[in-house]
């Protein structure tokens, strides 16, 4: 089984080739500011990313010829999670979905190249608006705004699945939390194979990270919307993009931070060990949907490679269940065996409505 993965990011392009199950390509395809600037909307970069896709496989001498292309999967209305294949209404949902960012691509270039080859099938998996919330969940204090989820969702369901394998448990019988601490943050119960409860990761809720502002004094908001002061679009940036870290501290790189710390910045490690309490904080309200009774917590992400961080996470919620650490994320490898599993019948294949 030959499968394309396909994972389309803010400034780059991401493709892992692998061969029953093992990785014989991986790719990163960077986008410069200046290439990217050409296009006035994201969707207007298909056939620009398509073709680089193309000729990387060439450059690197892979054949044009695969069971599966698996792209990922982008913002269009809330499903289930698990493995879809690309058909027409995904496509059009994708097309004019109501959030614009790279991922939506990733189904659309799938389907694209899948349709070139005889017998091959364009899937995706686990996208970013995965909603398996219980209803209590869903209520804030306004019926205007119910909570959304939005959240790590691939990475989230392919570290569930390694920790059960390790375990020798199944992820459906589990009582996870499970922590993504990257550029956003996402914190999510994981009740029986199903992310019951998690914070809206991309546009404001939960604790703030090294690019998003996290949960804000309402208020205090509604107050600065009114000052004259800022756009629409750069008030969302100052609560996606221009927020957290990047905000306080004028940066996202949390090693630079950390180094900073070292050297006697004590408004660093402030602000660094407030986006850690807040995470931490965020850990133990998930606790509750779990009535404590916590399998594991388990971190995982870019921070996660971090000591500093991941030792004060462990400091204030390591009382609430074992503790284990996946540094990174691995998509890549996430979509393959999303696509693989579906070939093989190993997870069954969801019909997009």
């Amino acid at each position: 089984m030959k499968i394309l993965a396909i994972n389309p990011g803010s400034t780059s392009t991401k493709i892992a080739v692998y061969e029953d199950g093992i990785s014989i390509l991986v790719s990163n395809i960077r986008h410069s500011v200046e290439e990217l600037s050409a296009f006035s909307r994201i969707i207007d970069q298909f056939d620009f990313r398509k073709s680089l896709v193309m000729q990387a496989l060439k450059t690197n001498h892979i054949s044009f010829q695969f069971n599966a292309v698996i792209g990922r999967g982008g913002l269009m209305k809330p499903l289930q999670g698990g493995v879809y294949e690309v058909n027409e209404k995904m496509k059009h949902d994708t097309l004019y979905a109501m959030r614009s960012h790279a991922c939506n691509l990733g189904g659309l270039i799938a389907s694209d190249l899948a349709a070139q080859i005889p017998g091959c099938r364009a899937f995706i998996a686990d996208p970013g608006v995965v909603d398996e919330l219980d209803d209590i969940a869903r209520i804030t204090g306004s019926p205007l705004l119910p909570r959304v989820s939005i959240f790590h969702a691939l990475n989230h369901k392919a570290v569930a699945r390694r920790y059960a394998k390790e375990n020798g448990a199944v992820y459906e019988n589990l009582n996870l939390i499970i922590c993504h601490l990257g550029g956003g943050i996402s914190v999510a119960v994981h009740r029986s194979g199903k992310a019951v409860d998690v914070n809206n990761a991309l546009d404001g809720d939960g604790p703030f990270s090294p690019e998003r502002a996290g949960t804000l004094p309402a208020g205090q908001l509604i107050d600065l919307c009114y000052t004259g002061k800022f756009t629409s679009e750069e008030l969302k940036k100052r609560i996606s993009g221009r927020a957290g870290l990047a905000a306080h501290l004028g940066t996202t790189d949390v090693p630079l931070v950390i180094k900073s710390i070292e050297n006697g910045d004590t408004r660093a490690q402030l602000v660094m060990d407030a986006m850690i309490y807040n995470i931490a904080k965020s850990i133990g309200a998930a606790s509750v949907a779990l009535y404590g009774k916590i399998d594991a917590i388990l971190l995982t992400g870019g921070m996660a490679h971090s000591d500093y961080v991941i030792s004060r996470i462990k400091e204030r919620t390591s009382f609430l269940a074992p503790i284990v650490v996946y540094p990174g994320e691995d998509e890549m490898e996430a979509l393959a065996t999303s696509a693989l599993g579906a070939l093989t019948g190993e997870f069954p294949i969801k019909e997009y409505q």
